[in-house]
């Protein structure tokens, strides 16, 4: 279990100090968080892929303005932050938030958080058995969603039945991909792992390499250039990749909503870059995946994606129709990267054949030698064997005489 850094109660009072970082929006908080800091945010239903970045940045308590787990459905956020060991507040409600001074130094206990000994903001603490107990509640109001689900996918399909159906709008990219292997890294939850355990496959297949947002960044701190970048035009900064990530792609692809002016790839441009236009309402990680089934890849593996009913719920709930109708369209080609170790152990080696060869080779001795030519062959091969050593000792024994 990682444990975040955590700094001592001043004059040994209860609970967890350290600076508090104030931000309501999730992703701008993000890249300001130091190891110790204490977060403070308005992110209703936390989802998985924010708090493991929480867990990353090493903070030591998350001080959240709304609910934690609202029960509209079982989003993943929660746990993962009580599993890491990390102090997690709700419902200290904006007036809390607002109370909260940015930069400061602040103790939490039980729920309340001290600016030095004045309690300023009042929530709720949420302890392991709290989030078992609420996810076990919100897994009941699951019906209600799946209704909204089907009336968002309706209305996703009828908006982007050119882009599903047909493949229209698809820009066409430099790579290769018709008939070679795929890989799309996401960085979402276990995508470390994931591309561990796929190394021999990259290696050995060398499959077109399709990193989308930062997962393209991982892909270079793995030792690989990704082939193909794809990135959201309303990312802010934290979202980008890095720089020279995109500079040494083949190809970057930019998803914007249909009908956006120039001014969407201008900051691409500015860098060197020439993106290629993908329109479409469907999420990056989506697009990704449409890109490289129209291209006509052999197999799609995807590092870093969501697979479950809760994981889909979980992560961009915006982008849920687009997740569904996605996985259908490329069904048959995506295999998820958990699943590659099972299928895939490595190509055959010439070191391979040789043991097999050699195996063969001495059944087929054993074979032939109980026949009676294979007796006649012993026996000749034994007698010739016996006169080549008289020979070398006569010959040992005159050279040394």
């Amino acid at each position: 279990m990682r444990m975040p850094v955590r700094q001592r109660p001043a004059l040994d009072q209860p609970g967890i100090v350290g600076t508090a970082r104030v931000e309501r929006r999730t992703r701008v908080l993000l890249p300001r968080l130091r190891p110790g800091d204490i977060a403070v945010l308005d992110h209703l239903d936390l989802d998985r892929a924010s708090a493991q970045a929480l867990v990353d940045a090493d903070v030591a308590a998350v001080v959240n303005a709304s609910a934690m787990i609202s029960g509209r459905y079982p989003n993943l956020g929660p746990e993962v932050l009580v599993d890491a060991g990390i102090l997690v507040v709700d419902g200290v409600g904006s007036d809390g938030l607002g109370a909260i001074a940015d930069g400061g130094t602040v103790r939490v206990h039980e729920g309340v958080v001290y600016a030095g000994d004045t309690p300023v903001a009042t929530g709720r603490e949420v302890d392991p058995e709290t989030v078992r107990a609420e996810m076990a509640r919100a897994r009941t109001g699951l019906a209600t969603q799946l209704e909204t689900f089907t009336h968002n996918t309706t209305e996703f399909l009828r908006r982007e039945e050119d882009l599903l159906l047909h493949g229209r709008g698809v820009p066409s990219v430099a790579t290769r991909v018709a008939g070679r292997p795929v890989v799309v890294v996401v960085r979402g939850h276990e995508f470390e792992s994931e591309l561990e355990r796929i190394q021999v496959f990259v290696r050995e297949q060398h499959p077109v390499l399709i990193g989308v947002g930062r997962g393209a960044d991982v892909l270079r701190a793995a030792g690989l250039r990704p082939d193909v970048v794809v990135v959201d035009a309303t990312a802010d900064e934290s979202e980008m990749p890095h720089v020279k990530t995109l500079r040494a792609a083949r190809d970057v692809v930019v998803r914007l909503d249909r009908g956006a002016g120039r001014s969407a790839v201008d900051q691409l441009e500015r860098m060197g870059v020439r993106p290629l236009r993908f329109e479409s309402g469907a999420t990056p990680e989506d697009a990704a995946l449409i890109l490289a089934d129209t291209a006509e890849a052999a197999v799609i593996v995807g590092v870093g994606m969501h697979a479950t009913l809760d994981e889909f719920l979980d992560s961009q709930r915006s982008g849920l129709a687009s997740t569904y109708l996605t996985r259908l369209k490329v069904g048959p080609r995506l295999v998820d990267a958990a699943a590659v170790p099972y299928l895939y152990s490595g190509r055959v080696r010439p070191r391979h054949l040789m043991l097999v060869m050699l195996a063969g080779l001495v059944a087929l001795a054993a074979a032939i030698a109980v026949t009676p030519v294979g007796q006649e062959w012993a026996d000749s091969l034994t007698a010739g064997l016996d006169d080549l050593l008289d020979s070398v000792t006569s010959f040992a024994q005159g050279l040394f005489s």
